[in-house]
Order: C-alpha cells, then structure tokens, then sequence
C-alpha cells in the first residue's frame, strides 16, 4: 500500500510543488481532517473520493486497507507529532512518502525571528503533563509546547509554572498561525497569561529568563516537616544513598511507600524528572504535606495515595520497576508480597531499616517472595541511630 502525505498550513491559498500537483492530480482517492477537506477541496479532482480522519482511528485504517494507494492531507510537518508517524506504526509495510510543511513551532519561532534549533519540543495535546514537567525541572533555555483546548491550554501551563515557582519564563503565544490575517503572536508575563483565552490552534514557546536552582542533596530542615519533627524525615545523605542504590537513571515508574513528608519523592523528582512517581502514605495530613513540599522544590507531577498500603487497590497505578520503602508499620510482609508481584523483572526495592527487628522483617519477606539480597550499606548521620540502607532484586 501507498502513502503520500502532504503538509499544509492553515491558508485557504495553498501553495503545491509540481511534484505535489502531480500527485493529487494523479489520485483519486484522499483523507484528512474536516478542516484539512475545507481548504484542498478546491484543488482536488472534481471525482474523489474523501475518507475523513476521525476517531477511532481503526475505522480509518480500515477504510484505507481496501486500497491500493491514498493521499493524506496533514498540518505541518506529518512526522513532527503528525499523522505519518500513526501510518508507519498502524501499517509498517506500507510504502509511505512524505512532503512536509513547516510545523507549528517553527512557524512560531519564524514569526519571532528566534533561533530555535536550541528548543526543547514537547507536546500537551492529548497527553499527560509528564514530559512538560520534566522539561521545567530540566530547565531548558526554550521550551516549544503544543497545546490543546482542553486540560492544556497556554492559561493552565501558566498556572502551573507558577504553583510550582517557574517564573523564570516568558511565554510567547500563535494563535491561528498559517491563517493569513486572522493569525496573532504575542508576548506575555506568565501571571498575564492566567485566566486569558487565545484562539485555538494555538501553541507557545517560553523563553527562560533566569535560572532557577537545582540543588542535589535537600537539607533536611529546609522541608516542611510532620508536625515539625526532624526525625520524621529521610535525612539527606541517607536519602542520596538510597536513591544511588535504586539506580533511577533507567527506571521509568518509581513508588514511594510510606512518604512521610515526600522527601524522597520530591529528591528523586528533582534528580530524575523523567520518572513517574508514585507516593503511598498512610497519614491523611502527608497529602498536604507532600504537596507543600512539592511547590516550594519544584517537582511537580507526584502522584500521592493516601490508604494502607497493605489494604488498598494498587491494580490502577503503573507496575513499578523501582521501589523506596520509608515505612512499614509492621506490615512488611504484605508491603513485599504486593510489589514483589508487580516488580519488574529487573526491579529493585530499596529499604532503610532503623533497627534490628525491621531489618529481619525486611530479609525474611524478600526471602518469602523469592527476591534477592544484593548489598547493605550502614550510615549513620549526627548523634542518630545506625541505618542499614538495603537493596533487593527480583
């Protein structure tokens, strides 16, 4: 099966190579969306046939299943988060050519006079907030996001940079970018931009204006803390230990068991933007205090879970392939039968035994659920107890 997509702007004056002219001029059959249809119908054949692209997607690739060859109009670029990249992954064995427009962002930085092959991309339409935040922890000089007129509008991006302390920005906004006259760029403070409607489509491109730190190794007394109590904390070389041992820089899903204040999550955030982190904790008050926290580190993205963690469903969370043990509360058996059964095969659970009994439960559960003791390491900080800071395998 043939493919040919083509990449066009939003101009109702579209603009064809002789080779593109010749392909539409030669085919009979084509698709794209309502939008796509409105402005290449007067340049399609007066007998097509038009196939719409609309969810679900399996209907389409259906249709196009039962021919030999068809021409797919796309926005853009087809392979900059387009339409090309679903024909390659749906129908690997078509044969498929492509002939791009400029995309979006580049139509953005364009009208900007930005050089932007220094940009980060990441795209908000339809997806989860998790690349964005790793690209604010990250601290990218510039950062390109395709929105959406739903949960990521440019007003919700700005609102959440600056809950998470991301003021460091500005935010240069497209709105109907291609569309001739009816387009608009514009340039704002992030507080400008909260509660403001653009036209859609739009997408924006921030530009950093300062840098915001990054500290590797947070005190432990610059945390909000559990009623104010230091003990109640992962203390901060312990802490580093312990996510050194859990070697996160290939980990995808980490959980956080017993988050107490969310030290350990809010580090292994900071250290590791690209995780998804799961946080379990058994307190009520720790959602909030997790959250403080959260803010005033800039680690947004933490997902919490108030319950005990033996009792509650973990079926609709990520399966884990690294796992932090803060707290048991005698329940390190059910805590281990529960993630040794959803551990990845190469997962790793880490645990940090404060006295000899917890340190048995540990080995005697790992030893239960057929998981491997693989190093020890005791630590001991100011005038606190020893710690055994212990790794497990699957």
């Amino acid at each position: 099966m043939n493919f040919f997509i083509i990449g066009i702007d939003d101009n109702r004056e579209q603009y064809f190579t002789p080779e593109v002219q010749q392909v539409i001029q030669s085919h009979t059959l084509f698709s794209g969306g309502t939008r796509h249809y409105e402005i290449v119908k007067p340049y399609l054949p007066l007998e097509h046939s038009w196939i719409p692209i609309t969810v679900p997607l399996s209907d389409v690739f259906e249709q196009y299943r039962s021919h030999e060859s068809v021409v797919v109009f796309a926005s853009g670029d087809p392979l900059f988060y387009g339409f090309a990249n679903t024909v390659l992954r749906e129908i690997p064995e078509a044969e498929v050519k492509v002939f791009p427009f400029f995309n979006s962002l580049q139509l953005l930085a364009h009208r900007l006079l930005m050089p932007y092959h220094n940009m980060h991309v990441v795209s908000l339409t339809g997806r989860s907030w998790n690349k964005f935040d790793e690209a604010l922890i990250r601290g990218y000089e510039k950062i390109g996001v395709l929105t959406d007129n739903k949960e990521h509008t440019p007003s919700a991006i700005a609102a959440r940079m600056l809950e998470y302390g991301y003021d460091n920005y500005t935010m240069s906004v497209g709105e109907l970018l291609g569309n001739g006259e009816k387009e608009k760029v514009s340039d704002w403070r992030l507080e400008e931009v909260v509660g403001k409607t653009f036209a859609f489509p739009n997408n924006l491109i921030l530009r950093r204006i300062n840098i915001r730190p990054r500290p590797f190794g947070i005190p432990e007394s610059d945390f909000h803390l559990l009623d104010g109590r230091a003990r109640m904390i992962t203390k901060m070389p312990i802490r580093l230990l312990s996510l050194s041992m859990l070697d996160l820089h290939d980990r995808h899903v980490f959980w956080d068991i017993g988050f107490c204040t969310g030290s350990v999550s809010v580090e292994a955030k900071l250290q590791f933007p690209h995780l998804r982190i799961i946080a379990f904790e058994q307190r009520p008050e720790g959602e909030q205090l997790i959250h403080d926290n959260a803010r005033k580190f800039g680690t947004p993205g933490i997902e919490t879970v108030i319950g005990d963690f033996a009792q509650i469903d973990i079926t609709p969370y990520p399966s884990p392939d690294a796992v932090f043990i803060g707290g048991h509360g005698g329940k390190m058996d059910e805590i281990i039968e529960k993630t040794s059964d959803l551990l990845a095969d190469d997962g790793v659970i880490v645990f940090n035994s404060v006295s000899e009994e917890s340190r048995q439960l540990f080995l005697k559960a790992i030893d239960r659920y057929n998981l491997q003791l693989r190093q020890t390491i005791r630590i001991q900080t100011d005038d606190f107890n020893p710690i055994d800071v212990m790794k497990a395998t699957k």
